[in-house]
């Protein structure tokens, strides 16, 4: 299992909660290989996602399409793709 953390900046936390939950959570769910994902903030001024994946491949991917993408209300800061090497 793979995770995917992302880092964002939070412009306008109205929009940024919306957009959260009426677009990103729906689409990142919806995505082959996801397996539970936590969005959290705020956090010094942004949030933090964590989503697991089936594998590498599928983290990867969606890792790439957190990259491109431009979500309202945030900016994306950083996005990194990092083995589970353990869970409870």
């Amino acid at each position: 299992m793979h995770a995917v953390i992302l880092r964002v900046t939070i412009h306008d936390d109205e929009q940024a909660d919306r957009t959260l939950r009426e677009e990103t959570v729906p689409a990142v769910s919806g995505l082959p290989g996801f397996v539970h994902g936590y969005w959290m903030g705020p956090y010094e001024g942004g949030g933090i996602s964590t989503t697991l994946w089936e594998s590498e491949e599928a983290a990867r991917a969606a890792a790439e399409r957190a990259r491109s993408a431009s979500p309202a209300g945030v900016t994306i800061d950083r996005v990194d793709v990092v083995e589970v090497a353990a869970h409870a």
